[in-house]
């Protein structure tokens, strides 16, 4: 069983139209038939919302301006994923039992958010994670959690009670995106489960969205998992990417 470990599913229908029961557009390759065709059986589906600062690079009006319209974008795009039919892994005892049981043809889910923004408070964190949130990346670009992709900066206070408030909950913290300020607060003050879903090597491809040897090396030495990016300017600085860069 291939497991995908970030696919924005519910932002390209919502945001641009994409379903994904159907075979993907032309163009486009994520659909549930084309992934149960690949043999993927379990992907972590993002909840991803867009800041109005990023209006123009993401060429969409599907923005928030505040953290209860982030709020109200992510609860549309859970009862998205719900109304999909996809089967969303709670537990681990859940997960085992399914990956046991899995055959071709399955395809299941974890949720993953991020940008933390839709979490109005930290105190809000329990009601995401009834709705079957388990993975959190605080950052995207700047959240009110922490610095991101260019936007250096570390955890906020606001962060600092979030990852209080998801080791509380037993959740996976999520890397990618965030500043390098914010991973070196982030592993001062985390003690629970760690990965970066979708982050390439900073040695290979120079610019803050990729990580660095040592938050790999340290990401490794707490058991934690780094998920590709195949995004092509992730994988060389110029020219075509192919299998081999992956």
């Amino acid at each position: 069983m291939i497991v995908d470990a970030h696919l924005d599913i519910a932002w390209n229908a919502i945001s641009a139209g994409r379903g994904f029961l159907a075979p993907p557009a032309p163009g486009f390759v994520v659909s549930r038939p084309a992934l149960v065709a690949a043999g993927i059986g379990l992907v972590f589906a993002t909840l991803y919302t867009a800041p109005a600062h990023a209006r123009r690079s993401m060429r969409t009006r599907f923005v928030y301006e505040d953290a209860h319209e982030a709020y109200l974008m992510a609860t549309a795009e859970v009862n998205y994923y719900r109304s999909c039919g996809l089967e969303l892994i709670g537990d681990r005892a859940q997960l085992s039992g399914y990956a046991r049981g899995w055959r071709k043809g399955r395809l299941a889910a974890v949720l993953l958010m991020e940008g933390a923004d839709p979490i109005e408070t930290p105190a809000q964190l329990g009601a995401w994670v009834d709705r079957g949130v388990r993975i959190i990346g605080p950052a995207w670009g700047r959240t009110r959690y922490t610095g991101g992709t260019g936007a250096p900066g570390g955890l906020t206070e606001l962060g600092r009670q979030l990852l209080r408030a998801m080791r509380r909950k037993h959740l996976i913290l999520d890397l990618s995106h965030m500043a390098d300020q914010a991973v070196a607060d982030a592993f001062a003050l985390w003690r629970g489960p760690i990965m970066a879903s979708h982050s390439n090597a900073r040695a290979i491809v120079p610019g803050d969205r990729q990580l660095t040897d040592e938050s790999v090396a340290e990401i490794a030495r707490r058991g934690g998992v780094v998920g590709i990016s195949f995004y092509q300017r992730h994988l060389r600085t110029s020219g075509r990417a192919t299998l081999q860069d992956v």
